[in-house]
């Protein structure tokens, strides 16, 4: 195994660390807006003066360039003019005299430029041979390699001008800019000769990188000035977005007298002022419901206790006529068993609505025992029979072979699991309706399905209405108040669980009631879901017959019981 040396431990110690900056970053820039509005600016400063600077830094380069060349090329034009004159007139006629003639020549050239440029005077090639011949002379031999066979041949093609080219010299580590000057020039007795004048552009590269560090301190100083700016600029906007986001925050959480102060009478003070007049209707308008809805609640409350004593009487006196009601006319016991019926009714809904008041003022509670689940279901699909037999409805029930127990209140269960299954019933139109228990460490599930006319996506968000009902219109079977669904959903949220639902139209509804086995405790992993994930489809790498499936029986074990 190939070993990890320190510097890599190193390396993947500091890439760790770059990642919690990395995403406090990223957490700045999607929930601050000041500090995107920061981060756009001095992106859009940076590449503005970026490319101002490019085209700054290259113009003034251009023409420093462009000015110190045409100043070399016109004192090399005169150069070249005063040596040609110098040598015309020369009366040199051997070989020493004409040798000291050129080392002259190169001193009066390299004076005449203030020791700024080196001169090379060198033989031209290619040449008949003169009567006399001298040595090349050079003020810096070392620096002649600089001159390039391009330049000579351009010199030597033409001899009447005078022909440049740009180079780079060296200087220790770094390379300076310079330029080269060449013409042809007549030798007395010694033929023609090849002057080259070798400027050096060191004092305009200074003065450029001189100019650019100026410019780039600018930039840097203005890049500053333009943050601290947009910093202050966007503080002042944001400070008061931050401030009614909070303020909102703490309304949302309940705390109504939440107001912002106001400074000044600018638009964000008005800003302040509006957000405070909202604030202010809005706490007016919430305090009115709450206040309607405390008297709805006691209004309900107190009809529903105060129809009890006359509900009681009005009871005693039906049930006496309904025992007696054989000895009636025909017309009269009838009237008396629907008199009956409506008494049964409105008692069930003056249950109900006592239930419903006892939920709003929050003096529900649970009295727990552990209890047999699945036998309490059983007993109450058993009392639930002639209901599903008078609809032709056939109830299945699917409980686990293990024993389910959990602690809960036997009244609110069962009222909750008869509700279900006569909701089921009731809109199962004669087709199977689907109990299945099933149960986790932390939890059991009691699972209700029938297959008949389903619920809509509208429907879901109000089933557990107060009063709501699918269809109006549709005749009821068993006498239901439209509180049944809500009053489940208060039961179970008392058992610190659940009650989901789940359907489609023309393909029935799905109600799961979830608890958990211990009411103190959460549920931490639900047995049943509402709805069934949709089997995978199977892929079969090659074709076989049932034959040669073989199914090892020992390996099967059971998984649940039907009943």
């Amino acid at each position: 195994m190939r070993q990890r040396g320190a510097g890599g431990d190193e390396r993947d110690v500091r890439d760790r660390a770059r990642i919690p900056v990395l995403r406090r970053f990223l957490a700045s820039w999607r929930s601050s807006l000041q500090a995107k509005v920061l981060a756009s600016v001095l992106a859009m400063t940076l590449i503005s003066l970026a490319v101002v600077t490019a085209l700054m830094s290259s113009t003034i380069r251009d023409g420093i360039v462009n000015q110190r060349r045409q100043s070399v090329l016109t004192e090399s034009a005169r150069s070249i003019t005063g040596v040609r004159a110098l040598l015309n007139s020369s009366a040199a006629s051997n070989s020493t005299q004409i040798q000291q003639l050129l080392q002259d020549t190169i001193g009066t050239l390299q004076s005449g430029a203030g020791g700024q440029r080196d001169v090379f005077l060198w033989r031209m090639r290619e040449q008949p041979t003169p009567q006399i011949t001298v040595n090349d002379v050079s003020s810096d031999p070392d620096l002649g390699g600089l001159i390039t066979p391009e330049l000579r041949a351009a010199v030597a093609r033409d001899a009447e001008s005078a022909h440049w080219q740009s180079i780079a010299i060296a200087d220790g580590d770094s390379m300076l800019p310079g330029m080269v000057v060449g013409a042809a020039i007549e030798v007395p007795v010694a033929g023609t000769f090849e002057l080259y004048l070798m400027y050096s552009l060191d004092a305009e590269q200074r003065t450029l990188t001189f100019i650019q560090r100026v410019l780039i301190v600018s930039i840097a100083a203005l890049t500053g000035v333009l943050v601290l700016i947009t910093w202050l600029v966007t503080r002042q906007v944001v400070r008061p977005i931050v401030a009614v986001s909070s303020a909102a925050e703490r309304i949302a959480d309940g705390h109504l007298d939440e107001r912002l102060p106001v400074r000044g009478s600018d638009e964000v003070a008005a800003l302040e002022s509006s957000f405070n007049a909202m604030a202010a209707s809005l706490q007016d308008q919430i305090e009115r419901l709450a206040h309607l809805s405390a008297l709805q609640r006691r209004f309900v409350s107190d009809v529903s206790h105060e129809l009890r004593t006359p509900l009681t009487t009005v009871r005693m006196a039906v049930d006496l006529l309904h025992d007696e009601r054989d000895e009636f006319p025909r017309a009269t016991r009838r009237s008396v068993e629907l008199l009956k019926d409506q008494i049964d009714r409105f008692e069930s809904l003056l249950t109900d609505l006592l239930e419903i008041s006892r939920f709003d003022a929050g003096a529900a509670h649970l009295d727990v025992d552990a209890r047999d689940v699945a036998s309490m279901v059983r007993g109450i699909i058993e009392g639930m029979m002639p209901l599903a037999d008078n609809e032709g409805v056939v109830i299945e029930l699917k409980t686990p072979l293990d024993r389910v127990v959990c602690e809960l209140d036997t009244v609110r269960f069962e009222r909750i699991i008869r509700n279900l299954l006569a909701n089921a019933i009731e809109h199962a139109e004669g087709k199977p309706v689907e109990v299945e228990i099933a149960q986790t460490t932390s939890a059991i599930a009691v699972r209700v399905r029938d297959h008949g006319v389903g619920l809509s996506e509208s429907d879901l968000t109000h089933v557990f209405d107060r009063f709501w009902r699918g269809d109006p219109a549709r005749a009821r079977t068993t006498g239901g108040t439209g509180l049944g669904l809500s009053i489940s959903l208060e039961d179970a949220l008392l058992h610190n669980g659940r009650l989901e639902v789940a359907g489609a139209p023309g393909e029935g509804a799905t109600f799961l009631l979830t608890l958990p086995k211990n009411s103190a405790t959460p549920i931490l992993d639900a047995p049943l879901l509402v709805r069934d994930p949709a089997p995978e489809p199977l892929r079969y790498d090659t074709i076989i017959s049932l034959e040669d499936v073989v199914i090892p029986h020992d390996d099967v074990q059971p998984q649940g019981g039907n009943e």
